[in-house]
């Protein structure tokens, strides 16, 4: 890693608002994880705080600040794969890679990881290897997928290699949650929010994974038409606090955490969305 390397990375991104996710996604996918060094780069050029481009980094567990191999397996322990067997996937791989999960082997080419869910609960157990599902895994197949992660089978082509960040998202006006466990899109709970375009009122959800547009209503919103959401709960409407950089139009903003928005673009078919930080009277 060299100083040059981060700095023109965030150049790069430097007329972007809310760039920090993607300015750590470009270090990571150049470097399979986070210098300590790179993060002070990044907070110095960036005029963000230490402490807040380290919270992002440490808030996803997509990110990593040890070096992580060139392949990254993901073992499911959620109490769907943990009843079938998913600990004992775990213990298998633990035993033929000769390392516990969070570690990496020593010619760098795979890190092990568990995780409580991988948002695939039918399929347990799962595993995956950078991205690519395996469901139904059992013991005999553990060696089959570590060759196969060796070999690089099944990888994602690095154009369409996204990361995807599972979100809490609540009202700022009445602090619910706007999660919503029996409606799934990408495999996790949706964002459920009321909406309201061209004179027209409904439901509305997004995916919860930062990455994904994917998004189902109640009524077809028409291309290139605007929308306003609003809280389900309390009815009170998300707010403004920038314009889309993608094509100007408002961001709906809804919290993740204090000081911390998710906004999304409210023109349809516009795929703007980021992670606002520059709001220091989010509450």
């Amino acid at each position: 890693m060299t100083p040059e390397a981060i700095e023109k990375i965030v150049a790069e991104h430097a007329e972007k608002q809310g760039s920090i996710i993607a300015i750590l996604e470009d270090i990571q996918n150049r470097y399979r994880y986070l210098p300590e060094e790179a993060l002070r780069i990044v907070a110095r050029r960036t005029g963000k705080s230490l402490v807040d481009v380290y919270g992002v980094a440490t808030f996803y567990k997509a990110f990593s600040l040890k070096p992580r191999g060139k392949r990254l397996i993901s073992v499911c322990l959620g109490t769907a794969c943990h009843v079938r067997g998913g600990q004992a996937i775990a213990e298998e791989f633990t035993q033929q890679l000769g390392i516990t999960a969070g570690e990496t082997t020593p010619d760098r080419e795979i890190t092990l990881e568990t995780v409580n869910c991988l948002g695939a609960c039918a399929l347990g157990p799962t595993v995956v290897v950078d991205g690519h599902y395996h469901p139904h895994v059992s013991k005999r197949q553990v060696n089959e997928i570590i060759a196969a992660a060796r070999e690089g089978a099944g990888q994602p082509d690095a154009q369409d290699d996204r990361r995807f960040f599972p979100l809490q998202a609540y009202c700022p006006a009445c602090k619910k949650s706007l999660l919503d466990p029996d409606h799934r899109l990408d495999g996790h709970p949706a964002i459920r929010c009321d909406v309201s375009f061209d004179g027209r009122e409904g439901w509305l959800r997004l995916s919860s994974l930062y990455g994904s547009r994917a998004m189902a209503s109640e009524h077809e919103i028409p291309m290139s038409g605007r929308f306003r959401l609003y809280c389900p709960h309390c009815r009170n409407g998300m707010p403004h606090y920038s314009n889309c950089t993608e094509c100007g139009s408002p961001m709906a903003a809804l919290f993740i955490r204090p000081g911390c928005a998710y906004e999304v673009c409210t023109l349809r078919g516009c795929d703007g969305h980021l992670l606002n930080l520059e709001q220091p009277n989010m509450t």
